[in-house]
């Protein structure tokens, strides 16, 4: 199922990178793309999505969940972790029904694919029903991330904004790991 993830993910984002103008488009030569065993089409579907990542990693940072994760480090109140819990368990709920439904319009896809003259028709509505299905799962954590961001105070959103910039730095220099979020306070060093 995470082939079918990857997927979805790669349909969704070589569209939006091919709108980019040339010259917002990181583009890694022609060399590297051998070197890495990767072909060039499949190059330039992985650099639109490592374009799409800052913007993404930004909003991940204030999913609920992430957020509980780093409680002692953010010092949440009790009535902030009770309310980011209530948001967690909500998202998580609408997130795993839109990905059923994002899953189920997939393997009918696939299933269509099977055949030796696939009915476009057919392989058109689950794309399109799987696409829709992807973004109401996205929708739910994209929501839960802004309305968590609402509950934190401005010296907490400052230190999870922090924690965020580090990250996309470290990818930008081509970094295979990420720092661990806790090891790095700015009004602790």
């Amino acid at each position: 199922m995470n082939r079918i993830c990857i997927v979805m993910a790669l349909v969704v984002a070589a569209p939006l990178a091919a709108q980019q103008p040339d010259s917002a488009k990181p583009v890694m030569p022609m060399h590297r793309h051998s070197e890495m065993g990767m072909d060039p089409m499949m190059g330039h579907m992985m650099a639109g999505m490592m374009e799409m990542m800052g913007p993404m990693m930004s909003t991940m940072a204030f999913e609920p969940e992430h957020l509980l994760a780093r409680k002692d480090a953010l010092e949440l109140t009790p009535q902030q972790v009770t309310r980011l819990t209530a948001l967690r368990d909500a998202a998580k709920t609408a997130h795993d029904a839109a990905h059923a439904g994002m899953q189920t319009h997939m393997a009918a896809l696939a299933q269509t694919m099977k055949a030796n003259a696939p009915d476009t028709a057919a392989l058109k509505q689950h794309f399109q029903e799987a696409h829709a299905a992807m973004g109401r799962a996205h929708w739910a954590m994209l929501s839960a991330a802004a309305q968590a961001r609402a509950l934190l105070t401005d010296a907490q959103r400052g230190r999870v904004d922090g924690w965020t910039d580090m990250m996309q730095m470290h990818m930008r220099e081509g970094h295979g790991e990420m720092p661990e979020h806790e090891d790095h306070h700015p009004e602790r060093n």
